[in-house]
């Protein structure tokens, strides 16, 4: 395998301009998958994206769906060679000009740093395994390598699983990696393994037809807003953040000590994280706390409620209806639906008048840290940084790691190269070349490994 890397550096010191050039493209298309009005950029990035595939030595195709479509580009070097899956996506988050520094949709330079809406999330890292594929590609190694590039991400995957169901036969794989996660510190690369879930509800409740004036009605009317005021109470533990729902964390299984353990060595630093998220108290500032609570541990949260008066000064009426808007993030053996119902009859049985409407229920993903596909990304991360990474869980979730771990039967590994400081979602996005770099390394290193039978036993 040390043969088949020897001249990567000169390939990357050749083909810095190449990526930059892809980039610069891409990032100059303003995808946003959430506007209507841009979908003739998401067309626009399909035919791009369908044309750095081709120009890489992959075969390309534009898969419509009944959203969006998806890009899919296979490089085939053989029926009994090992097969790799990489997948990114391709649509942005809108972009307020009047908050960047520079034009969101044109990519700006400066020194190692590319600045533009989609550059880390997800082009950069979509461009940096291309790379690596067109290395390995040019030096036939016996390994299948596919892309799918996916242009609804942004959105939820509304379409995804139509696509992977379409075209089963042509997505069997090996080996499955996702970039498009993000390092808890810039010094210390992370491998995700388990994503969070995600139920979100509305609870309502109706005791009118109009507002009422609380000098004329207070004491005998109901309020709604202070009945879901107590249902939320009576839910949740604010303090302390418990869930108070009797066997809402029966299936639970706790993460281990050894777990905690590597989610403490990914770097992660209690205080940076507070001013990251510009948070000036918690509810614990314990680091293995805080990691088990958002790597491994449900979550009820309220994000709002609706109803009543809030425009300036206070308006003395008590509202015939209001809503609180909830959701639960989950972790692995709970299920989804399992969950919502269980909420609901136990707010039910309290309030029978209380609607409790779900919005949308999404499991928890738990993969593998160990074993040969875990072993090979660790070398690969090794080989690329210097530094052994941490292997960690995701607080958040993704729809499509989940359709292709139910539909693809294959290891997912979560093999992000965003970091903390990259601004995911935010004004001022932007990517580094050090990390197209050693990404670029790390997915060679990963293809060469099972190229040369590392993940034998598969």
């Amino acid at each position: 395998m040390a043969d088949a890397l020897a001249q990567l550096d000169d390939y990357l010191a050749a083909r810095r301009p190449e990526f930059t050039d892809r980039l610069t493209r891409l990032v100059g298309i303003p995808g946003v998958s959430a506007d209507p009005a841009h979908q003739p950029d998401i067309g626009r990035t399909a035919d791009l994206a369908a044309t750095l595939l081709t120009d890489a030595g992959l075969a390309a195709r534009i898969v419509p769906t009944p959203g969006n479509p998806v890009v899919h580009g296979e490089h085939i070097a053989g029926p009994d060679c090992p097969t790799i899956t990489i997948y990114n996506h391709l649509d942005v988050q809108p972009a307020d000009p009047a908050q960047w520094d520079t034009e969101p949709f044109r990519l700006t330079i400066s020194g190692d740093r590319y600045t533009g809406r989609g550059s880390t999330d997800d082009k950069g890292p979509a461009l940096t395994a291309l790379q690596a594929a067109q290395y390995v590609i040019a030096r036939e190694l016996p390994v299948n390598i596919t892309f799918v590039w996916e242009l609804e991400e942004e959105i939820g995957s509304p379409n995804f699983e139509a696509f992977v169901r379409q075209e089963l036969p042509r997505l069997a794989t090996d080996s499955v990696l996702v970039s498009d996660t993000v390092w808890i510190a810039a010094d210390r690369p992370a491998i995700d393994y388990g994503l969070r879930g995600l139920v979100t509800f509305e609870v309502t409740i109706e005791t009118g037809t109009n507002d009422t004036h609380s000098g004329l009605t207070g004491g005998p009317a109901r309020n709604p807003l202070a009945g879901l005021a107590q249902i939320v109470a009576e839910c949740l533990d604010p303090a302390t953040g418990r869930v108070l729902i009797p066997g809402f964390a029966d299936a639970v299984v706790p993460v281990t000590d050894v777990e905690i353990d590597s989610f403490v060595a990914s770097g992660f630093d209690v205080a940076a994280f507070m001013a990251m998220h510009g948070l000036t108290s918690m509810r614990t500032t314990d680091i293995r706390s805080v990691l088990a609570r958002i790597m491994g541990e449900p979550t009820f949260e309220v994000h709002g409620f609706t109803g009543g008066y809030t425009g300036p000064g206070v308006k003395t009426v008590i509202p015939p209806r209001a809503g609180v808007k909830l959701s639960s993030r989950i972790v692995p053996h709970q299920e989804p639906h399992a969950v919502f119902e269980l909420v609901r009859d136990f707010i039910q049985h309290r309030h029978p008048d209380a609607r409790v409407e779900l919005e949308a229920a999404l499991p928890a993903y738990l993969g593998p840290h160990t074993g040969p596909y875990a072993d090979a990304a660790r070398a690969a991360v090794e080989y690329a940084f210097g530094v052994t990474p941490a292997f960690v869980r995701e607080g958040g979730s993704i729809g499509s790691v989940l359709t292709m771990d139910r539909y693809l039967k294959a290891p997912v590994i979560l093999l992000g190269l965003s970091l903390p400081s990259h601004g995911y979602h935010a004004p001022n996005e932007h990517y580094d070349w050090t990390q197209a770099a050693g990404g670029t390394k790390m997915f060679a290193h990963y293809f060469a490994h099972l190229a040369a039978g590392g993940a034998e036993g598969r």
